[in-house]
């Protein structure tokens, strides 16, 4: 028979934190986003109290190999792609730490390196096999984009019966759209609790 886990408890031994794509490649806007301290602090409780981290990040080949195929509408920006060229079929330019977790965030060997090739942190990985060999029941994710990664690997994580927490102060992305996630859709789907509020029930 399963059992609804408590709420308001997190286990550290079932828990772990998912960081998404807070890569180099990304860090002005990360850097913009304000968020990088309270991820940093976030990172280093966990490894201290022995949660799992996982860092899932963009991985792609130059030649486009492993890009989607998918049309979209408009670019990252939601500026139309008509309007602005071509959509791309493979990345642009990406310096040789572009993939790389921020520098700030040490990822080492005791951390799970997740690389994807989609937005979901759970598609085509071994995400989902290396949290149940460790027995986890329960996935924190901070990082970003809000309305893209966090939201697609939210959902994946959901539909796979993990118990999902975004980190509300942890998440990057446009303003408008973060809001939009973290007060209306998440809320409905999985739990939103703030950095400090995840450390407190994980102290407990």
């Amino acid at each position: 028979m399963w059992n609804r886990p408590e709420p308001g408890v997190l286990d550290r031994s079932t828990t772990a934190l998912i960081v998404f794509d807070m890569l180099e490649i990304y860090r002005p806007a990360i850097e913009r986003s304000g968020v990088l301290p309270t991820v940093v602090d976030l990172v280093d409780f966990c490894r201290a109290e022995g949660v799992l981290v996982c860092f899932a990040r963009a991985d792609h080949r130059p030649d486009g190999a492993d890009f989607t195929r998918v049309i979209a509408d408009t670019d990252r920006d939601f500026m139309r792609w008509d309007q602005q060229g071509s959509q791309p079929t493979r990345p642009g330019h990406v310096a040789a730490d572009g993939y790389q977790a921020l520098a700030e965030l040490r990822q080492g060997p005791a951390d799970i390196d997740v690389p994807k090739h989609r937005w979901s942190a759970f598609h085509g990985t071994a995400l989902d096999s290396t949290l149940r060999v460790q027995q986890i029941e329960t996935v924190m994710i901070v990082g970003g984009s809000t309305h893209v990664g966090v939201a697609s690997t939210a959902y994946a994580a959901r539909d796979l019966d993990y118990q999902v927490i975004v980190v509300r102060d942890g998440c990057t992305g446009h303003e408008e759209p973060r809001t939009f996630f973290l007060d209306t859709v998440f809320p409905r789907m999985v739990q939103v609790k703030t950095a400090a509020e995840v450390t407190t029930l994980l102290s407990a």
